[in-house]
């Protein structure tokens, strides 16, 4: 049927007197023309008609809404529509496909509901409350160049399924939020402009998802961007797998950041909360949180001037930022907290009021090809057990630390500068650290370690214009393998207690001392060469230590080497050149040098003789003795085949008190022989390496097979310190870990993780309890095999520098080392550790009650054997800590048994002593509470 034009016209003839009367009369197609003026009627259409306002026409709702929709492609041009409520609906659009065009909506919001699915073409809301733009149901909306502006309360609000497609709108001064999306909506936002909200200026919020593509956010009095709940989580998976891409793979990160996820979507088409070239400025907090199990991508972003931080990941948010700039932030500029975690490629972060990059809790952050500079505090400091990877960096700027890490975070670094720095360039405080090829410097120092744990820099440029180049603190140990050390005024500081593990590298052109090493210290240093030191190449102060191989001493001001009092130190292979003395020594240090050269020395001192053939002697220089062996150390002799009998009594003293140690320990009769039986095949071992001679084939890594609670730990430290004692590790230490220490929970995750550890235990022992944790039951494709594989080549790399100790059921450690032949190979040796026996659970029982102060009566040693003996022995029976739970109980029911005497407190401080330490029969605890 033809389409007929209608007319609405008060007082024309044949026109309508009102627009509701030319609708009831319209049919399909129809298109009305309503004539200027204000009509005072409320419009409901179900039907295929155009309505056209000529001129300016006002429809005034007299209540409810001015225009609802039911059904029908209606469509509205020109109209002013005004509603006397503002709380409410100015316009209704709950079916149908609407279209409205250059309409004005005056008092009241615009809410599509139920299945509608309109569009809306320049159209402006003004002076609403609540809400200006309700979207709800599985509406599907398209808004074209909307104004909304004067509203209280939210501009745009996208709820339940509905979805939106907003483009180049101006959302102005609402005093709420300016988009919310929440529910399970979704909203799409191109060439927007979200400016003077009163809180956020878009919250995505539930598991609700956004596009926002060249929008500007500006001027919010809240957070520029926030999403929380699980917004946007689909867009996450990507970013949790491009960490442990650049963690674990060598290559692209951008391709890495752009490629496929596990479902074959690309991450740009999924569904998510993703800000692509938009521009967030002039917040009063945040510019982007993301915070609970949310996630969002950030692409080619500008966030700056915000009050708060620039962006913000917490709780298990993640996101991801790619080529994005966060600059001039009065805050940090990046945060990551809680177990947040955040993927940044390609990305600046400058001009900061506070840090560029704090990560805290248990967060991860992957930065590659990024820029932190121009900071007013650190420019990337770490805390709690926040993991960083960052690699082709460049970090600076700043009046206070390069990178800071503290607390037990991790820094791993690759290919990074940190430049221009007030203080230190990298300093690790209580963290750990593994740095390659980076350069760093500081104005004060270039490096400072001060862990627990053991850092490694490898081929680094480290230079400093103030006091040190490394400054390796008390206590701590680090690994440093060709590292350049320049300027500065000592170039490696090793303090007191300190040990360090240095392969190649070069001190040169320090102001003072190249290698400055302090009381304790034991270093090992192997092939570093040191040039153009202002004073001596290697300062050993008064009682420090070390051994130094194959190293190069050349143009020092002053002596080479000094070495103070006390001290004792070992140069085997060592050349010296261009100096006026190679050595000076304080009359009490002692000096052992072993096949070293020495050119264009005024006065050389040090030995230069060829090495003897086994069993022969060599003419000790004075002063100086001569070193013997492969594994000499301090105190190895005055001459050839000589020993120090100061240093021998005390290493005999030393292991003397370990087999004390050793043999007070309840049973274990077997292990306590096997034991002994190595530390006798170690001391040979030490014999033949001081006579020159090869040592006998012999793997000091052990398999403790046995239940728990029979003393694996306890024979594991004494195990180190024996071989602590022979010389044979520098510290004998133990550090004990388990599955969860060394397997990750990602790819490329559990490398780093088992590096961690295991440098730690360098110099001393590793004990890996309930090892066969590492391959489970029936999983082939677990992350345990990564560790072992890892944990294997670190044992070769370290085979002179660590002992490991792999601990567990007897059946499992079996299947543990078929797992890999490589560990097989490295573990010859299994101490079997047998269940305690009843009367040896009696005996550990007595001990404790003696270091207590508590006495058994008679009948109660008795008594308790017979409780052993009926004591069921399945999985949960824990051997001595099984009888160490015992002697609690029953003290604890011996405080009972005396409590319930009704004595006084007096009379409890003047009862007989034999009441008050006497274990009786009685107390003895249930065996089915245990």
């Amino acid at each position: 049927m033809k389409s007929v034009a209608q007319r609405v016209a008060p007082g024309s003839w044949g026109a309508h007197r009102s627009i509701g009367a030319a609708v009831r009369d319209a049919r399909p197609g129809d298109v009305i023309t309503v004539q200027a003026g204000t009509y005072t009627e409320s419009l409901v259409l179900a039907k295929d008609v155009v309505l056209v306002a000529k001129g300016t026409v006002r429809l005034v709702a007299p209540r409810g809404p001015a225009v609802t929709v039911h059904a029908g492609r209606v469509e509205l041009r020109g109209f002013a529509l005004v509603s006397p409520a503002p709380r409410e609906a100015a316009v209704l659009l709950r079916g149908g496909e609407p279209v409205l065009r250059d309409c004005e909506i005056t008092g009241g919001r615009i809410e599509v509901a139920a299945a509608a699915a309109p569009l809306l073409s320049g159209c402006s809301v003004r002076q609403a409350e609540g809400a200006a733009v309700r979207l709800t149901g599985t509406s599907r909306t398209t808004l074209e160049a909307l104004t909304v502006g004067g509203c209280t309360g939210d501009g745009v609000v996208v709820d339940d399924e509905a979805s939106l497609q907003l483009t180049e709108a101006l959302v102005d001064g609402v005093t709420g939020r300016g988009v919310v999306v929440t529910a399970g909506a979704h909203a799409a936002l191109t060439r927007c402009e979200i400016r003077g909200s009163g809180a956020a200026g878009v919250l995505v919020d539930g598991q609700a998802s956004a596009e926002l593509r060249e929008c500007r956010v500006h001027e919010a009095g809240g957070h520029g961007v926030w999403v929380r709940g699980t917004a946007g989580r689909s867009a996450g998976t990507k970013g949790t797998r491009s960490w442990d891409d650049l963690r674990g793979a060598d290559r692209n990160p951008v391709a890495a950041a752009s490629s496929a996820d596990a479902g074959g979507r690309s991450a740009e088409s999924a569904q998510g909360v993703r800000l692509r070239d938009c521009e967030i400025f002039r917040t009063a907090r945040s510019g982007v949180l993301v915070e609970e199990g949310s996630a969002i991508v950030l692409t080619g972003c500008h966030v700056h001037h915000t009050t708060g931080a620039a962006v913000l990941v917490t709780g298990e948010a993640v996101a991801e930022l790619v080529s994005v700039r966060a600059v001039d932030c009065a805050d940090t500029a990046l945060v990551v907290s809680v177990t947040g975690r955040a993927t940044v490629l390609d990305s600046t972060f400058a001009r900061a009021g506070a840090n560029g990059l704090y990560a805290t809790g248990e967060s991860m952050v992957t930065l590659t090809w990024c820029t932190m500079r121009e900071t007013a505090y650190t420019a990337v400091h770490l805390g709690g057990s926040a993991r960083v990877s960052a690699r082709d960096c460049a970090i600076g700027g700043t009046p206070e630390y390069g990178a800071r890490v503290t607390e037990r975070a991790e820094l791993v670094a690759e290919r990074c500068e940190v430049t221009d720095v007030g203080l230190t360039g990298l300093s690790v405080e209580g963290g750990d650290a593994a740095l390659r090829d980076c350069r760093v410097e500081g104005d004060r120092e270039a490096v400072r370690l001060l862990t627990t744990h053991r850092p490694l820099l490898a081929r680094c440029v480290v230079t400093s214009l103030g006091d040190t180049g490394v400054r390796v603190c008390r206590d701590t140990g680090a690994l440093l393998e060709n590292v350049t050390i320049t300027g500065s005024t000592t170039g490696l500081l090793l303090e007191e207690e300190s040990t360090a593990f240095v392969r190649g590298g070069t001190v040169r052109e320090s102001r003072g001392s190249g290698v400055v090493v302090h009381a304790g210290a034991r270093p090992t240093v192997h092939g570093l060469t040191i040039e153009s030191a202002a004073k001596n190449a290697l300062y050993v102060g008064d009682g420090g230590e070390g051994h130094y191989e194959d190293c190069y001493f050349t143009k020092s001001r002053f002596p080479a080497v000094y070495a103070g009092a006390r001290s004792r130190i070992v140069l085997r292979r060592c050349a010296v050149d261009g100096t006026e003395t190679d050595l000076l020594r304080d009359e009490e240090a002692e000096v052992y040098a072993q096949d070293c050269h020495v050119e264009d020395v005024a006065d050389p001192v040090l030995p230069t003789l060829p090495p003897p053939a086994a069993g022969e002697g060599r003419t000790p220089v004075p002063g100086v003795r001569a070193a013997v062996g492969p594994g000499g150390t301090a105190g190895a002799g005055a001459g050839a085949g000589e020993r120090d009998p100061d240093a021998s009594e005390t290493a005999a003293a030393k292991l003397a008190e370990l087999r004390a140690e050793l043999d007070r320990l309840v049973g274990l009769a077997g292990v306590k022989r096997d034991v002994v039986t190595l530390t006798k095949l170690m001391q040979m071992v030490k014999v033949r390496q001081d006579a020159g001679l090869r040592p006998p084939p012999l793997s000091r890594h052990l398999v403790f097979a046995g239940n728990p609670g029979t003393g694996k730990t306890t024979v594991a430290r004494l195990y180190g310190g024996f071989l602590a004692a022979l010389g044979l590790l520098s510290r004998g230490h133990l550090v004990e870990a388990d599955r969860g220490d060394l397997v990750g929970e990602y790819v490329g995750h559990t490398a780093p993780k088992t590096t961690a550890v295991f440098r730690r235990a360098l110099g001393g022992v590793l004990f890996i309890d309930e090892a066969y944790s590492l391959v489970p039951q029936g999983q082939f494709t677990d992350f345990g095999s990564e560790a072992i594989s890892t944990l294997v080549k670190l044992m070769e790399d370290h085979r002179d520098e660590v002992v490991v100790i792999v601990a567990g059921y007897p059946n499992e450690m079996n299947r543990l080392l078929e797992s890999n032949a490589g560990l097989a190979s490295r573990f010859t040796r299994t101490l079997y550790f047998d269940d305690y026996s009843s009367a040896e659970l009696v005996r550990i029982v007595e001990h404790q009650a003696d270091s207590h102060e508590y006495a058994f009566a008679p009948e109660t040693t008795a008594a308790l054997h017979d409780y052993f003996e009926a004591l069921p022995r399945g999985e949960q029976f824990g051997n001595g800590r099984t009888a160490r739970q015992v002697f609690q109980g029953m003290t604890e029911r011996h405080a009972q048994r005396v409590g319930e005497l009704g004595l006084s407190a007096v009379d409890l401080a003047s009862a007989d002593e034999e009441l008050l330490t006497t274990l009786q029969p009685v107390d003895l605890p249930p065996g089915e509470v245990l």
